[in-house]
């Protein structure tokens, strides 16, 4: 008896502790197309700045207050959204492969135009007429 009670009380306990908290939805929520921006967004400004950071400094481009000024949002606004849609896997996981899709078609189109670049380039080199580097030489008369 006193065994099926301690089972009992576990059981409770562990099934209590499982229980996901989910995060009450916020009156400003931002939706979901929109922080998928926001992450594509942010994605570009941690690349700019991982790549060459001196050029947004002297832009004075802050990465955060960039996406808040351009979105309209807060601080507070974009934590509690991200909060709320982190308490839901399925929908933040939705959001990041948005964002991820768009940022795979931008590097393929980047590698497309590079490409493109690369084939013109050579066209124009090879329809350029060679100019020779060598010395041109008057033949000699025979006598």
């Amino acid at each position: 008896m006193k065994f099926k009670w301690v089972l009992s009380l576990a059981l409770f306990i562990v099934s209590i502790s499982c229980v996901e908290k989910i995060i009450d939805k916020p009156e400003n929520l931002i939706s979901k197309e929109e922080m998928a921006k926001i992450y594509y967004d942010l994605a570009i400004v941690t690349a700019a700045k991982n790549t060459n950071n001196s050029i947004l400094k002297k832009h004075h481009i802050e990465g955060m207050d960039y996406i808040y000024t351009k979105y309209g949002i807060d601080s507070v606004q974009f934590v509690e959204s991200d909060l709320y849609y982190a308490s839901r896997p399925e929908i933040y996981k939705e959001i990041y492969e948005n964002s991820e899709k768009r940022i795979k078609a931008d590097v393929k189109m980047a590698e497309e135009k590079k490409e493109l670049k690369r084939k013109q380039d050579s066209i124009e080199r090879a329809s350029k007429p060679k100019e020779l580097d060598s010395i041109k030489i008057e033949p000699k008369k025979i006598d």
